[in-house]
């Protein structure tokens, strides 16, 4: 597995899935969604002035990030997605 350094997360992009009558299919994923689980965190970084900046992503999460701003990295037939914290603008909330 990955372990990213600084303020890095490591994303997986999520199968999308399509419904076919009353069954979910799940498909290729969709290369124009932002969506995807977070894997892994970094320790996060030092600011200016000595203090610790902790990573805000949380391992398990969904999140939707800023198109065009990961490195993509495959491991044993996993693809994944390095970016930095900043550039994830939002948590999905999957409870409704």
């Amino acid at each position: 597995m990955i372990k990213p350094l600084r303020d890095y997360v490591v994303l997986e992009k999520l199968p999308e899935e399509k419904k076919v009558g009353s069954i979910f299919v799940a498909t290729a994923t969709d290369k124009d969604s932002a969506c995807a689980k977070v894997v892994a965190v970094g320790p996060g970084t030092v600011d200016e002035k000595g203090n610790k900046v902790s990573v805000v992503a949380k391992v398990g999460e969904l999140v939707i990030y800023k198109k065009y701003s990961t490195t993509d990295y495959e491991d044993h037939g996993h693809k994944f997605m390095l970016i930095q914290d900043k550039d994830i603008i939002a948590v999905v909330d999957s409870k409704k």
